[in-house]
């Protein structure tokens, strides 16, 4: 589909849905574009919150902050046109405490949450544990989703290696918290309040005998209690990730995805845009960034004046170099053609632009160039 459809998907998506979730790979300007996409709405009148997963600070820097907190703060747009009384916040993921107020939500009761707070191992890994990040995003945006002081949810998912991580990484921390190998094992010797190595079966001893060995008792004793505490809330857990998959398949949520024309970013993109169709999650269109210009074909221009003489080494210097320029073009409108083909989205192509983003205006700039 061509770029005006996908133009037109944007703008459409920016004026009327409440939940922009915003996907891709690490390094494609990801964070930019959820931050853009973000202004563009509130220049029009929304009241928007951009919020991000990313520690690394990225969506600070291209608002031209130091930091962001885990609650929303203000932007001042008033250096911006604005056509009407919209607004834009900005805040970031903090795991640890959205994973604690979970805790806290579904625990048993006061005893149940404490066991679970104060537990070593949960404090270890709370921020740490593989899909605790993806999970805790998810957690949030549902819980923003009913914020009424904004109009427009725009989430700019974790920086991971595969953008569909996003997704699937809630189901493999349920599983893990609900399954665990480890779980099963250490019950039987933990159950009645202590774990010990004196164990029924010779095989249980040897086993427990093993772990003390590489992990120590103590170890073992915090990640029982961590599993056996969790009891309870496993159905809490999943309810809530079931909550935010239908959440994300309504008609006022979706998808942007943000590739870049290199060939790993393009292939992840089309397997990510089929996984979506799986899952009946709605895209609202793929950006594609950072696309190299064609370079333009001069012309001698016939007349009286006479152009200097130029040095023909330079010439021939300055010529490679605009080959070279076309070629990459060439390449990387052959890929992204191949994009529309496997995937018929909607594309929007953004062009390398010359400077970083680093302030509102930077984010003001690139947001033209999106719908340039």
């Amino acid at each position: 589909m061509g770029a005006l459809s996908a133009l037109s998907a944007l703008r459409s998506a920016l004026e009327d849905r409440r939940i922009l979730v915003v996907c891709g790979s690490g390094g494609v300007g990801k964070t930019t574009s959820a931050a853009s996409l973000g202004l563009v709405a509130a220049l029009k009148g929304r009241r928007v919150l951009v919020c991000t997963i990313d520690p690394s600070r990225r969506l600070a820097t291209s608002l031209g902050l130091s930091r962001l907190s885990e609650k929303p703060r203000s932007l001042d747009l008033s250096r911006l046109a604005r056509r009407g009384g919209g607004s834009m916040s900005a805040m970031v993921l903090d795991t640890k405490r959205t994973f604690d107020a979970l805790v806290e939500r579904y625990a048993g009761g006061p005893e149940a949450r404490d066991r679970i707070l104060q537990n070593r191992f949960y404090q270890q890994v709370s921020s740490a544990l593989a899909g605790s990040q993806e999970y805790m995003a998810m957690e949030k945006l549902l819980e923003l989703s009913q914020d009424q002081r904004f109009d427009l949810i725009v989430l700019d998912t974790p920086p991971t290696r595969h953008a569909l991580d996003f997704l699937e990484a809630p189901d493999r921390l349920t599983s893990f918290l609900d399954a665990s190998v480890l779980r099963y094992f250490l019950r039987p010797y933990f159950a009645a309040g202590r774990l010990t190595l004196r164990v029924a079966t010779r095989t249980g001893a040897a086993a427990l005998r093993l772990a003390d060995r590489y992990l120590g008792l103590q170890f073992l004793e915090d990640l029982s209690e961590f599993f056996l505490a969790f009891e309870g809330m496993y159905d809490g857990f999943k309810r809530r990730a079931a909550d935010v998959h239908a959440l994300l398949r309504r008609e006022n949520a979706g998808f942007v995805l943000v590739a870049s024309p290199a060939r790993a970013a393009l292939d992840e993109a089309i397997y990510f845009h089929r996984r979506l169709l799986e899952k009946g999650m709605p895209l609202v269109a793929i950006v594609v960034n950072r696309v190299h210009p064609v370079p333009a074909r001069g012309s001698r221009q016939a007349g009286p004046r006479a152009e200097p003489p130029v040095d023909p080494r330079l010439s021939e210097i300055l010529l490679d170099i605009v080959g070279d320029q076309r070629k990459v073009a060439a390449r990387e409108r052959h890929a992204i053609a191949r994009l529309s083909v496997d995937t018929r989205a909607p594309l929007a192509l953004v062009p390398d632009l010359e400077t970083d983003v680093h302030d509102l205006r930077g984010l003001a700039a690139f947001g033209r160039a999106v719908f340039a």
